[in-house]
């Protein structure tokens, strides 16, 4: 589905997702029971970019909308999708937080919620893994610091380390 979506119109969006399914492979262990939902949501992250999707312009309340409507697709994948990276920060920016707050309700289960945000942020826009500073660096880079997403990145990213961080902390904690 990702790849029908983004694999033409937005290929390095696609790689990008594709790298954080590959990163999503290698934390799989810290949420066993959800590794299946974990790989999904690090697919699915990014599909609200793909243009036919993009009605709000908020990828990620688009692309939970796409699943939820057009897929009938879990309400927990929804909800990871909607949230992820800290998307409530930015829906403030967009004057959305209402919207995406009521429809897709934060997951209660913090590990899971943070190894998206840990797939996401340590992979590049090609797909490559990357550190959570240099990420942060090369979205600042590519936007407005005025923008809605410049401003949410500032706001976001003492958030975006901390969970970096805490899964970082929980690797290390598993046995090898």
């Amino acid at each position: 589905m990702a790849e029908a979506e983004l694999g033409e119109a937005l290929p390095r969006r696609w790689a990008h997702s594709q790298g954080v399914a590959h990163r999503a492979a290698e934390v799989r262990r810290l949420v066993e029971r959800d590794a299946d939902l974990l790989a999904a949501a690090a697919v699915l992250h990014d599909v609200g970019y793909a243009p036919r999707l993009a009605v709000t312009g908020f990828h990620p309340l688009d692309g939970a909308r796409f699943l939820r409507d057009e897929h009938g697709a879990d309400r927990r994948l929804t909800r990871l999708v909607a949230n992820h990276s800290f998307a409530l920060l930015e829906a403030e920016e967009r004057g959305l937080r209402e919207d995406l707050a009521t429809e897709f309700p934060l997951l209660d289960d913090p590990l899971l919620v943070d190894a998206l945000v840990y797939c996401d942020m340590t992979t590049t826009p090609a797909g490559d893994r990357t550190t959570a500073d240099r990420r942060i660096a090369e979205i600042v880079g590519r936007y407005d610091a005025d923008s809605a997403v410049g401003r949410f990145v500032r706001r976001a990213a003492p958030e975006i380390f901390a969970a970096v961080e805490r899964v970082e902390a929980a690797l290390a904690a598993q046995p090898k």
